[in-house]
C-alpha cells in the first residue's frame, strides 16, 4: 500500500505499480516537494523497494531531504495488522507470525491483515472494525512518525524477514 500527501490532496493506492501514476495525480508541481517521508516497511519486498526507489529517485532529482517511518505507523485507531502473505502477518514490536499466534483478546485490529483474517480475530476476542478507512494506510499518520530528514542514503528498508525471490545460483 502506498499513502501520499500532496498540494493536491492526499491518495493512496493498494499497488505500488500505481505509485507514479498517484504522484502524478496529487502532485501539482513536484518542485514545489520540500520533502519526502517514505514507508519503510514492514510489508513486502518489492513494494518495499519500489517505494525507496521512488522516494531516493525523486529526493536525488529533487534535492530534497527524506525521513524513513515505519509503515505499521501509518495506522490510526487500533493496533496495526499487516498481511505478510504466506499466512503470517506483520504486527507491531516487529513481530511476523500466523495469524493465530498474535495476542488479539480485548484489542482493536486495523489494516489488511486483520480484514484477511477478521473470522479468526473476532473469534478471538479482538474487534475489526467495518470502516474501510481505518484499514488503509494515513499519509497524514506516517508523516507524523517519520524519523529525522536527512540524506536519502540514511533511510533503509525494514525487512523482517527474508524474501522469496532467491538468486538463480540458489535455487535448486
Amino acid at each position: 500500500m502506498c499513502a501520499l500527501i500532496g498540494d493536491g490532496g492526499a491518495g493512496w493506492t493498494a499497488h505500488a505499480s500505481a505509485l507514479t501514476q498517484l504522484i502524478d495525480d496529487v502532485v501539482d508541481d513536484p518542485r514545489s516537494i520540500e520533502g519526502i517521508v517514505v514507508g519503510t516497511g514492514p510489508g513486502s519486498f518489492t513494494s518495499i523497494r519500489i517505494a525507496l526507489a521512488t522516494a531516493r529517485g525523486l529526493a536525488l532529482a529533487l534535492d530534497v531531504p527524506v525521513a524513513g517511518s515505519s509503515t505499521l505507523a501509518a495506522f490510526t485507531g487500533g493496533v496495526p495488522v499487516i498481511d505478510a502473505r504466506r499466512g503470517e502477518v506483520f504486527s507491531e514490536g516487529g513481530v511476523v507470525c500466523r495469524p493465530e499466534e498474535l495476542d488479539v483478546a480485548g484489542k482493536v485490529l486495523v489494516g489488511d491483515g486483520a480484514v484477511r483474517y477478521r473470522e479468526l480475530f473476532e473469534a478471538a476476542g479482538a474487534t475489526v472494525p467495518h470502516d474501510d478507512a481505518l484499514h488503509r494506510p494515513d499519509p497524514f499518520a506516517l508523516a507524523e512518525h517519520a524519523g529525522s530528514f536527512g540524506p536519502v542514503e540514511a533511510v533503509d528498508p525494514l525487512y523482517l524477514r527474508l524474501p522469496d525471490a532467491k538468486p538463480t545460483a540458489e535455487r535448486t
